[in-house]
């Protein structure tokens, strides 16, 4: 990327809050290694955790293929494919959801293949080809299933990528899954309507951020899901996709939220406004619903000791807050997610680090359940950015029930000690935005003391250059 596209997003975010800029975005919070785990004292600890972050929401994804009867088998057993009962492998899901809605957290519930093998058209695999009749009717059993505890839901996790469809393309690099994903969508809205929840919230989309010869990029995923050409018109065949939101991945690379990929189809966090204008230009189509709101269902930041699509902890904490912020910024974006409490486990016996490694390590905790510089960084995000004549501060106090105050201290160049800058009241959603004057080297921090006497600090943040 050149250094003055770095310079345009970095001054973009060194402006004061914009009008259009969200008043506040909930966050969500997905913990599958430990949520589903059998391990009682594990996952009370987690939702301990996430409560304790503020965090009003979490997402499980629902694989199909997990709670199916014979779903290894090429011929499907005789059952009844809308009752509930009729699925063995529900537990772990009803425990997390049980006591996710025990706790008054809102869940949001990704219904997504893997898929039996027997669901599938050709029955060779378990992601080619879903059938949409059978998904119909398995959205109806989990939706007569979790009926009292589920209102929000989205339809298949990453339908752009092969691992969860296929498939993706066919011989002449022609897209597939989005009209393969557009039965799914519409499937899945006559089960949940069958179901006798027709009246929730159902989330479309959960997109991939990058395309490649592999995964369709995510705005040529939109267009064909909507039935749009390249330039937005919508084939006088197809009717409006019902959904209530778009819901997205905007996972960027080890260069930082401010990467822009260069395919104009993808859309990392550095460029979230490209899915903006696809979705205004779809809903002025008719495509969709006008103001279709996004849901950044799930994003992170790596760290090491991936050294391929990892960083440092501390930019880790720091580059998570500037997107946490670029999204806070955009009036569309209804929701922002933390994926994982604890970096997935690295592969037993890999013998080069991108084997070993090969999962995700966007945890606020090491595998091993090592507190990073991220954990305290997620509860008090901060953005320091340097501009012109004066350096912009902004934060959240993500625990906060309404205005709190904060304090802020600035590390000189060169020296261990921190002295305080200023004290600032959030608004009552735990926002905060303050100025200080320009010194070069200058780190930050935040402290803030909760209701309970408890006091948090803020990893050190360095300041971000603008032009």
């Amino acid at each position: 990327m050149s250094r003055l596209l770095v310079a345009a997003l970095i001054a973009a975010l060194a402006l004061p809050a914009a009008a259009q800029a969200s008043s506040s975005q909930f966050t969500l919070f997905e913990a599958p290694r430990e949520l589903l785990s059998d391990d009682a004292a594990l996952r009370n600890q987690t939702f301990d955790e996430i409560q304790g972050f503020g965090a009003g929401w979490v997402r499980i994804v629902l694989y199909w293929h997990n709670v199916a009867p014979d779903a290894d088998s090429a011929t499907a057993p005789a059952f009844d494919d809308t009752d509930p009962s009729a699925y063995p492998g529900f537990g772990a899901y009803d425990r997390a959801i049980s006591e996710a809605r025990a706790r008054g957290l809102r869940v949001l519930l990704t219904v997504s293949g893997p898929v039996p093998k027997w669901a599938t058209r050709d029955r060779t695999d378990t992601v080619t080809r879903p059938s949409a009749d059978r998904f119909e009717r398995f959205m109806t059993a989990v939706g007569r299933r979790y009926r009292d505890q589920v209102s929000y839901w989205a339809i298949w996790n990453e339908p752009n990528h092969p691992d969860f469809l296929k498939p993706q393309y066919d011989s002449h690099k022609h897209p597939l899954s989005p009209a393969i994903y557009r039965k799914l969508v519409q499937a899945a809205h006559r089960g949940l309507d069958a179901s006798g929840n027709g009246s929730d919230r159902m989330w479309i989309g959960e997109t991939a951020p990058r395309g490649t010869g592999k995964d369709v990029a995510p705005l040529t995923f939109l267009r064909g899901t909507l039935c749009l050409n390249s330039s937005y018109h919508k084939r006088s065949s197809c009717g409006k996709l019902p959904g209530d939101g778009w819901a997205h991945h905007a996972y960027t690379v080890a260069a930082g939220p401010f990467f822009v990929p260069p395919s104009k189809n993808d859309v990392t966090i550095g460029v979230l406004g490209r899915l903006n204008s696809a979705l205004a230009k779809a809903g002025n189509a008719g495509a969709i619903r006008k103001g279709m709101p996004i849901y950044l269902t799930e994003f992170g930041i790596q760290s090491f000791p991936d050294r391929i699509s990892g960083v440092s902890e501390q930019r880790q904490a720091e580059y998570r807050a500037i997107s946490e912020r670029i999204a806070y910024r955009n009036a569309r974006v209804r929701g922002f997610s933390q994926y994982l409490m604890r970096d997935d486990a690295p592969v037993a016996g890999a013998t080069n680090a991108l084997a070993r490694y090969g999962g995700f390590e966007s945890g606020l905790r090491t595998s091993d359940g090592k507190v990073k510089l991220a954990y305290e960084g997620f509860r008090l995000p901060l953005v320091a950015t340097r501009g012109a004549h004066s350096t912009a501060l902004w934060g959240l106090v993500r625990p906060a029930n309404g205005a709190t105050k904060v304090t802020i201290d600035y590390r000189n160049a060169g020296s261990s000690t921190w002295h305080r800058l200023k004290s600032k009241t959030t608004s009552s959603a735990g926002y905060w935005s303050t100025t200080t004057s320009l010194r070069s080297g200058r780190s930050y921090r935040v402290r803030w003391t909760s209701p309970d006497g408890t006091e948090y600090t803020g990893p050190a943040t360095r300041t971000y250059r603008a032009p």
